[in-house]
């Protein structure tokens, strides 16, 4: 996998609309992030380089639902840790989840399949995902994530996220332990 220098500012070429909307946004709100651009990542294997680059590891986002999408859930957990939807759904009070479509993460995160990301919350302006953050994910100094397209990956203080994008988007989170 070809991976960039590592730069602190967004990029100045061209990218897709959702991806410059969320270096917009982390401007806006002055969230500083370290950046790497790369080939597609489309595996958490693919993430193990570009976690080495940014020195953290890229959250594995996981947006969930049950048979009958009457919710949504958006999971962020470390990459090495194994996941039960059945114990996840226990954990939350949930009927039993399975994996949301690719049309449901394009709709509801603004983001295509294998880029689901924390960031895409900024679309989420009905508040129909409920976010959930492992422990050992909330409590990091640093989070992992890509800017809603896996051809980049940022590294951000976890307390930026939890106490300034998350209030700005409307939303709150669930820690659980996985």
């Amino acid at each position: 996998m070809e991976i960039s220098t590592v730069y602190t500012a967004a990029p100045t070429d061209e990218r897709t609309a959702q991806e410059a909307a969320c270096y917009a946004l982390l401007a806006e709100l002055s969230i500083p992030y370290t950046r790497v651009d790369h080939d597609h990542a489309d595996t958490m294997e693919d993430c193990v380089a570009i976690s080495e680059k940014l020195e953290v590891s890229i959250c594995k986002n996981l947006l969930l639902t049950p048979r009958n999408r009457s919710a949504f859930y958006l999971l962020c957990m470390a990459p090495d840790k194994p996941f039960s939807t059945k114990d996840f759904s226990k954990m939350i009070g949930a009927s039993r989840l399975s994996f949301a479509t690719g049309e449901d993460l394009e709709e509801l995160l603004g983001c295509p399949i294998g880029s689901a990301s924390i960031l895409g919350l900024m679309n989420d302006t009905d508040h129909r995902v409920t976010l959930a953050m492992d422990r050992t994910v909330a409590e990091s100094a640093w989070f992992g994530c890509h800017p809603c397209r896996n051809t980049s990956s940022l590294r951000i203080a976890t307390k930026d996220i939890l106490e300034t994008f998350l209030p700005h988007t409307g939303h709150s989170v669930t820690v659980v332990d996985l």
